[in-house]
């Protein structure tokens, strides 16, 4: 605040405090004054037959405004509120918020620290732990990956054993802590319409589906020059890149003959942003060892 500015809101407040003191004290005496009738006290002020007494306010009531203006001139000598004077206690909003942030910390330390360097293995056996992790999942991955981790178009089934960029302990924590960026590039303007009708036949036949075999044929020789380098020669993916498995019945974006032509035609692209920025580590470490042991749901299933 300028120096100007700090002094103008001096002033005004030293002046407000001032003038309400004087209005205070100066109501304190009765201003009427009648020599004729030294018993009345009215102000002669009449309302539909009411007369206007001119009394002082109750002893208490004054003391009270007393004790309100000494209080607002003590909390100005103590904290900040004249313009750019600091106050004597040295309080600033700044320094509450870091020893509520501190507080807090100790707090947050006591229930999720010792998560912070345990195992995810070991985490995902412990039934308090994965509460916690479910809620903060629940707060911070639902709205993609769904309520139970089921996934939705276009997001990961988490309940599953069929990983994008793999479903390790290790895997999984780079996925929170880094994001991942999911980009299938359009194929059309590479392979044409036709191209696209054939990789789609092919694709059909390698996850076991009703195909044209011609087309399939086709689609092979297309598929082994334009696709083989993300999806692999055998199309069961490559998750360094997050090239999904085609052999499988698992499909991120639809498995139907219209689908798949749309995902070569046009491609794909999605993106899962870094948790780092609004988690700290062990609270991404309890919603790993969940994410974790919903994949392991389904081994104790099969």
């Amino acid at each position: 605040m300028s120096t100007f500015w700090s002094v103008w809101v001096i002033v005004l407040t030293l002046a407000n405090l001032a003038l309400v003191t004087w209005v205070l004290f100066a109501n304190r005496k009765v201003a009427v004054n009648d020599q004729d009738d030294p018993e009345n006290k009215t102000t002669g002020h009449v309302y539909d037959g009411i007369e206007e007494y001119d009394n002082p306010l109750p002893k208490w009531w004054f003391l009270l405004f007393v004790a309100t203006l000494i209080f607002s001139v003590a909390y100005l000598v103590i904290y900040p509120g004249m313009g750019n004077f600091k106050g004597i206690g040295g309080w600033t909003s700044v320094g509450a918020l870091k020893a509520d942030q501190a507080k807090a910390q100790a707090e947050f330390k006591e229930t999720y620290g010792k998560y912070a360097e345990m195992p995810i293995e070991q985490i995902a056996e412990n039934r308090d732990a994965l509460k916690m992790g479910a809620r903060i999942f629940a707060n911070n991955c639902a709205v993609c990956h769904g309520a139970d981790g089921g996934g939705n178009y276009g997001f990961p089934d988490l309940t599953d054993n069929d990983w994008l960029y793999g479903g390790s302990p290790e895997k999984i924590l780079e996925t929170l802590h880094k994001g991942r960026q999911g980009m299938m590039p359009p194929q059309e303007p590479i392979i044409g319409g036709d191209g696209v009708k054939q990789v789609a036949e092919y694709v059909l036949s390698l996850s076991g589906q009703e195909h044209d075999a011609a087309l399939a044929e086709q689609g092979s020789q297309v598929f082994g020059t334009v696709c083989m380098a993300c999806h692999g020669a055998d199309g069961k993916g490559n998750q360094a890149l997050g090239a999904p498995n085609l052999t499988d019945d698992i499909w991120l974006y639809g498995g139907t003959r219209e689908e798949i032509q749309h995902s070569v035609r046009g491609g794909r692209s999605n993106n899962m942003p870094s948790q780092s920025d609004k988690l700290r580590e062990d609270k991404i470490r309890l919603v790993a060892a969940y994410v974790y042991s919903l994949s392991r749901q389904e081994d104790v299933q099969q």
